[in-house]
Order: C-alpha cells, then sequence, then structure tokens
C-alpha cells in the first residue's frame, strides 16, 4: 500500500510536468508564430526562431517520454492492486476454511468425549451387574458438564475428575 501511494504520488507530480511542459511549449509555439509574423532584423529572428524551434522538440521529445512513463506507472499501480486484491480474496478463503476445521475438530472432540461417557457407563453397568464395583465412579467425581456451541447442536459433555 505504501508502494501504491508512493508511486499514485509520483503520477501526480509527472502529470503536473506533463501540464507545465504542454504549456511552455505552448507558449513557445505561440512566441515563434510572433516573431515569424514581427518584421525586424531578419537574422536574430532566424537565430530565436531555430533555437524556439529545437525547444518546442525537445518539449515534444520529454512530452512523449513522460506519456509513456505515466502509461508504465499506471500499470504497475493497477498490478499492484490487483495482487492486493487476490491477496485478500485468498486469506478470507484460507480464514473461512480455518473456522470451519475449527468447528469441525470442535465438534468431533465433543463427540469423542460422548463416546468416552458412553463407554464408561456400559462398562459401570457391566461391571454392577457383575457385582463388582472396582470402575465405578460416584457422582462426586463429576465436577461439571456444558453443550458447546457450533453449527450443529453438539452433544452434552460431561468433564469427569480423575
Amino acid at each position: 500500500e505504501v508502494q501504491v501511494d508512493e508511486l499514485q504520488r509520483l503520477l501526480a507530480g509527472m502529470e503536473k510536468e506533463h501540464r507545465t511542459l504542454l504549456l511552455k511549449m505552448k507558449e513557445g509555439e505561440a512566441e515563434l508564430a510572433r516573431l515569424r509574423s514581427v518584421e525586424g532584423d531578419k537574422l536574430a529572428q532566424q537565430d530565436r526562431s531555430a533555437q524556439l524551434e529545437k525547444e518546442v522538440a525537445m518539449l515534444r521529445e520529454k512530452i512523449h517520454h513522460l506519456d509513456d512513463m505515466l502509461k508504465s506507472q499506471q500499470r504497475k499501480v493497477r498490478q499492484m492492486i490487483e495482487q492486493l486484491q487476490n491477496s485478500k480474496t485468498v486469506i478470507q478463503a484460507k480464514d473461512a476454511m480455518i473456522q470451519e476445521l475449527k468447528e469441525r475438530v470442535a465438534y468431533l472432540e465433543a463427540e469423542n468425549l460422548e463416546m468416552h461417557d458412553r463407554i464408561e457407563h456400559l462398562i459401570e453397568k457391566q461391571v454392577s451387574r457383575g457385582g463388582h464395583s472396582s470402575r465405578a465412579r460416584s457422582k462426586s467425581e463429576y465436577v461439571s458438564s456444558k453443550r458447546l456451541t457450533g453449527p450443529k447442536p453438539l452433544p452434552l459433555i460431561r468433564v469427569v475428575e480423575t
């Protein structure tokens, strides 16, 4: 963005110089026309005319060069803006993908915890049916439970102190 601003500042300066040179060229052409029409010292007028014609030719060349530079800088600015927009689009797409993956991970973690709870519950049932209570947990071991938010309703999650 700094480079774009710098290039735009340079473009503005070149456009100002372009206008100044055009004005000088017009003034030179006007003076040349006036000198050609005025009676007087032909030799002095011819020297001044030759000098003005050289200046006009040089100014035309400078204007042509500036036009080329302006076009080149404008292309560069457009390309840089396009690259910035493309980069922003790519970043937004990757951010969306990251968010989607985070949501999927949260959902899968919730499912995983639910499955662990179900397995523990089944094991506790089997142990209590068999009369063994070595794996059974008391209600005081459960600290809290909460529901995680996500794109789909998530199962109830129980946090167990071990």
